[in-house]
Parts: structure tokens; C-alpha cells; sequence
């Protein structure tokens, strides 16, 4: 689509339809950590990291050749393409490497600290205002998630390094979207805003491979498939999917909707895994939906009197 054509289209609050589509996606990300556990059985998690992206990456370009999507043409988004690049590279690094000094519960509540970030950067950066209810409902929110994690949440030694990194990964998907939205790159394609990125994850995980371990563990059939789930339904359609969103509402209201992300996550580990499920999560949803009703409900206009 051209740069027009998004223009007519982008929205000033987060509808239904986008509510019900974040709903999906995120109850796919969170399908996701299930996946990634699975296939770390048998690929070290940079590799795997390279591989998503190269993969996913090949797919999303046979699409963009079948739709006739420019790709190559000269829009001035190059410098601004490389830069996301390296911050998605950088962001999935942290998160994957976090993840091998922390827990998945850690990692996940630190990953997805970014609607916190994203509120304060769309406030100074985006002119999206923060409001009192948008901050009360995020606080909501992410109380949900500190309901999920409280029995999981002490840990020592080496524990602080992985907090960190999961920490900065949350901080770098905020500021990734940030650039998105301040640069040319909010009148790209979505599959050619996230080709930028695969790119450069996968430089990144090449630059980064010699310091990691063996890069294929043990390829099975099931981890070689939760790879191939990753990198063709992850990356390949909900990416493009989230930036399509991304260019389309504001960054805020949709990056409210990832708290629901690692609450999926916990519910898919219930499910395939096998991983305990208490009333923590049930009370933990319905805190986080009353955060986001809180976050996205339009505000009411004073009549006169």
C-alpha cells in the first residue's frame, strides 16, 4: 500500500477489530515461548535466532514477489531500516540470552515491560499523551502479571545478569517501535519494515555465533518443527501483522494488549507442557482486562451545560 493510502487509513484508538486481532496475536506469542522451549532440545538459541530470521525472512520475500510489493525502490527509508534492524537484532539477543541465565518467568515479566517504556517514549517522542487512566490502567495491568509470577519471582547469583539483558530486551522492542513510528519507515510496507529487521537479527546472530555454544543440539522432528513454527507463522505472518497495526492505531494502546502475551504463555504451558495452573492466572487475566478496557476506552467528551 502506498504511504496515502495508510494515511486515510490510520486510527486515533485502538477499535475492535484491532482489540480482537491483538487478541490473537498475543495469544500467538505466547504460543511462541512454548515453542522456543521445545526447540532448544535440539538448536542453541542464537542459532535458532539466525535460523527464524532466515527462514521467516525467505518466506516473507516469496510473498512480497507474489503481491508485486516493492522492495528496492529508493523511499529514503534505508538508514532508518538498518538502525531497526540492529535494535531488533539486539532486542531478540537479549531476550534469548537472558533467558539462559534467568527464568522464563523472570524474562517474560522484564520482556514485556515494554508498554511501560512505550508510554513514556510515546509521551516525550510521539506526542501520544500519557493521561492519569492510561498510567492507572497499565499499572493494572501489570499488577496481572505480578500476580502470575509472585510465587516465581526470587532468584540469586548469576540470576541479575539475565534480569537485566530481559530487561533491556523489553526496553529496545520500545524503542524499536519508536523509530518505526518517528521515521520514514512508518510509510513502508509492513513486510518490508520487517525484512529490515530479519536482517538484522540475522547479522546480529552471525556476529554474535562464535561466542555461543553448538549450534544444533539434537535435530528430532519436534524441535525441528516448533522451528519451523516459529519461523513461518511467527515471524513470517504475525510480525507482518503487528507492524501493519503498528502504522495503522496508536503505538500505546496496542502495546498494552502484550501484557496478555506471557499470561497466554503460562496457559500454553498448562496445556502442552504440563506446567501447573492456579487461580493466580484467572485472577491475573482479570486484572490485566480491566487494565486494558482502562488503557483503550475513549475519552468521554463534556457536554455543556
Amino acid at each position: 500500500m502506498s504511504g496515502a493510502t495508510d494515511a486515510l487509513d490510520r486510527r486515533h484508538a485502538v477499535d475492535m477489530a484491532a482489540a480482537a486481532i491483538m487478541v490473537g496475536l498475543t495469544f500467538s506469542w505466547g504460543l511462541n515461548y512454548v515453542a522456543a522451549k521445545i526447540s532448544y532440545a535440539g538448536y542453541d538459541p542464537v542459532f535458532l535466532s539466525i535460523a527464524r530470521s532466515v527462514i521467516g525472512g525467505f518466506c516473507v520475500f516469496l510473498w512480497c514477489r507474489w503481491r508485486g510489493i516493492a522492495l528496492f525502490a529508493r523511499d529514503g527509508t534505508l538508514l532508518a531500516g538498518i538502525a531497526v534492524g540492529v535494535l531488533f537484532g539486539v532486542e531478540f539477543l537479549c531476550l534469548y540470552v537472558g533467558l539462559e541465565h534467568t527464568t522464563v518467568a523472570r524474562n517474560t515479566l522484564l520482556v514485556n515491560s515494554m508498554p511501560f517504556w512505550m508510554l513514556i517514549g510515546g509521551h516525550l517522542l510521539l506526542g501520544e499523551r500519557i493521561t492519569t487512566r492510561k498510567f492507572l490502567g497499565l499499572l493494572l495491568a501489570f499488577a496481572g502479571l505480578v500476580t502470575v509470577f509472585s510465587d516465581k519471582l526470587g532468584g540469586s547469583g548469576d540470576m541479575l545478569f539475565g534480569d537485566l539483558l530481559s530487561l533491556g530486551s523489553g526496553f529496545f522492542w520500545a524503542l524499536t517501535n519508536i523509530l518505526v513510528k518517528r521515521s520514514k519507515l512508518v510509510e513502508a510496507t509492513a513486510e518490508k519494515l520487517l525484512l529490515y529487521q530479519l536482517a538484522g537479527a540475522a547479522v546480529v546472530g552471525v556476529l554474535v555465533m562464535p561466542l555461543a555454544g553448538p549450534p544444533v543440539r539434537d535435530p528430532a522432528l519436534l524441535p525441528t518443527l516448533a522451528l519451523l513454527f516459529q519461523a513461518i507463522y511467527i515471524v513470517a505472518f504475525t510480525y507482518v501483522l503487528w507492524f501493519w497495526l503498528l502504522r495503522r492505531y496508536p503505538a500505546s494502546g496496542l502495546s498494552s494488549f502484550t501484557f496478555l502475551s506471557p499470561v497466554f504463555g503460562v496457559l500454553c504451558g498448562s496445556m502442552f507442557l504440563n506446567e501447573p495452573l492456579t487461580i493466580r492466572i484467572f485472577l491475573a487475566l482479570g486484572l490485566i482486562a480491566a487494565g486494558l478496557i482502562i488503557v483503550n476506552r475513549p475519552a468521554r467528551k463534556l457536554t455543556p451545560v
